[in-house]
């Protein structure tokens, strides 16, 4: 039921909208979140993020976290798209899209799921600043907290 990618290409909202939807009357609402990279880190400017992965380990999390949420709302569908590499900002690097019968169900599953990405999918992010140095991203304690809210 869930579409789960990770890949170094960006992706196209609307199609990816539509492959969720066509054809069905089903759903009664969908949930999406987009990540982009921001310009700055700490109050830093960066000229790019690189993701890093390790693939069979990040797909089985995401399909881990994909199936917690089916089990917890009715879901019809939901896609995860995390893109890998060196991006920069603006730049797309999350998509989470979830399909319901109800507005509420999409809307939670869409925030556990952006939550337990960010905080239990195996990425490694690394900012690039203009001077050249580069600095690897440490766990945020505001992501921590947000992901606690669905224990």
């Amino acid at each position: 039921m869930a579409n789960i990618r990770v890949q170094t290409a960006d992706f196209d909202i609307g199609a990816e909208f539509a492959a969720l939807c066509v054809g069905r009357a089903d759903i009664g609402g969908l949930g999406c979140f987009v990540g982009t990279v921001r310009d700055t880190a700490k109050g830093r400017k960066i000229s790019a993020m690189t993701l890093e992965h390790y693939p069979a380990m990040t797909e089985a999390a995401m399909g881990r976290i994909a199936v917690a949420a089916e089990q917890r709302w009715e879901l019809l569908g939901c896609t995860l798209i995390h893109r890998v590499g060196r991006l920069l900002p603006g730049e797309n690097i999350v998509l989470v899209l979830a399909a319901s019968p109800h507005r509420q169900a999409a809307l939670d599953a869409t925030g556990f799921l952006i939550d337990w990405l960010k905080t239990r999918a195996p990425f490694w992010k690394k900012e690039s600043f203009p001077d050249g140095t580069e600095e690897w991203v440490s766990a945020n304690d505001a992501d921590e907290a947000a992901a606690s809210r669905w224990a």
